[in-house]
């Protein structure tokens, strides 16, 4: 445990230079700080106030961290969490004294589905539980849960994967593969976006959706996801719309051959505003509001397989270029989280992973 929840501020820091892919827009050199001892595997963070941040790991845990300490306390009465694979204790979100959990809930036999918990913070407890959803598809392997929320007008907004089961993401009867709206007002799922479709689901197609944010500005909902052998998806939410997956896909098959057709594009499909290919494994996704660096309004993506962090510069509110700004300095980067005073925190998920501040020299 001592390990796992180091109460000490690491110290330690450097100066690294950014590495770019195109042009920086911006200072060449950042200064990275440590802010934590070791954490197994973060996976999710959310702000409670500019001096503390709740981290989930995804074997099951959630501490409260002070930003100013480094101290990492845990948070108790937790649901049961199946840790399996990709699965585990995921995404979190902090809203109006509140915290919303996304997680791998087990269900009948070896299944597990992704679930959303709602509880109130009391002194490092979780209390006034209430399970508000579980993804009527469970499925015993541990893939592709999705698993990332946003809240916009008193509605959570939450990416539910396929679950490796590749065809559910176009089957309208199913949360598989889907983005799904529920109410903070009576903890319901609204009222769906065609006629044919699940109480809660808004959009289908998704593969496996590990990102998503809210622009500051159009207040549109933008959403990635990780695609097969390349095809990485950066998408723009609109109610009723299917993304495509399997239908259609930039990715090919882990073996090489094309996905169904091979075609990118579809009638009646909403085709990606951005893709990666070959694939830098998207994870966390945020929008740039503050002022420390000269990124505001960019888009500022995790990369697991690239170990790096992205930098999407948009025109005219859609992607039109990409900077590498580090890689290979902290391992997989899980979350990105943009702090009060406008530094960037990142996740990196790792055995020995943990929270990272990026910040001016």
């Amino acid at each position: 445990m001592a390990r796992l929840f180091s109460t000490f501020f690491l110290s330690i820091c450097c100066v690294i230079s950014l590495f770019a892919t195109n042009s920086a827009p911006a200072s060449t050199q950042m200064k990275i700080d440590k802010i934590t001892g070791q954490l197994a595997n973060p996976w999710g963070m959310t702000l409670i106030d500019n001096k503390h941040i709740l981290v989930t790991l995804r074997a099951g845990q959630l501490v409260q961290i002070s930003l100013s300490s480094g101290i990492a306390t845990p948070v108790g009465n937790l649901p049961d969490i199946v840790s399996k694979g990709q699965g585990g204790l995921l995404d979190i979100l902090y809203h109006k004294g509140e915290v919303f959990l996304c997680y791998s809930a087990p269900q009948s036999g070896r299944n597990t589905a992704t679930s959303v918990l709602r509880a109130r913070l009391n002194n490092n407890q979780l209390t006034d539980r209430k399970q508000i959803f579980t993804s009527n598809f469970s499925d015993s392997n541990g893939y592709h849960f999705g698993c990332r929320m946003v809240i916009k007008n008193e509605t959570l907004y939450l990416s539910v994967g396929e679950r490796n089961e590749r065809d559910t993401a176009q089957d309208g009867t199913l949360h598989s593969g889907a983005i799904i709206g529920i109410s903070l007002s009576d903890n319901m799922p609204l009222t769906p976006a065609r006629p044919d479709w699940a109480a809660g689901i808004l959009s289908k197609g998704h593969r496996n959706p590990q990102g998503m944010a809210i622009h500051p500005d159009t207040q549109e909902i933008w959403v990635h996801e990780h695609g097969p052998r390349g095809g990485d998806e950066i998408n723009i939410f609109t109610a009723g719309a299917n993304y495509g997956w399997p239908i259609t896909s930039f990715g090919r098959e882990y073996y090489g051959a094309k996905i169904g057709k091979g075609i990118t594009s579809a009638p009646g499909i909403t085709d990606p505003v951005w893709h990666w290919t070959p694939s830098i494994a998207p994870s966390g996704m945020a929008f740039y509001t503050g002022d420390m660096f000269d990124f505001k309004g960019q888009l500022l993506v995790g990369s697991l397989k690239f170990r790096s962090l992205y930098l999407v510069t948009l025109k005219d509110n859609r992607p039109s270029s990409e900077t590498v700004l580090l890689k290979n300095k902290i391992g997989r980067i899980r979350d990105v989280e943009i702090a009060p005073d406008g530094a960037i925190l990142l996740l990196s998920d790792e055995t020995d992973g943990g929270l990272y501040r990026l910040s001016r020299p």
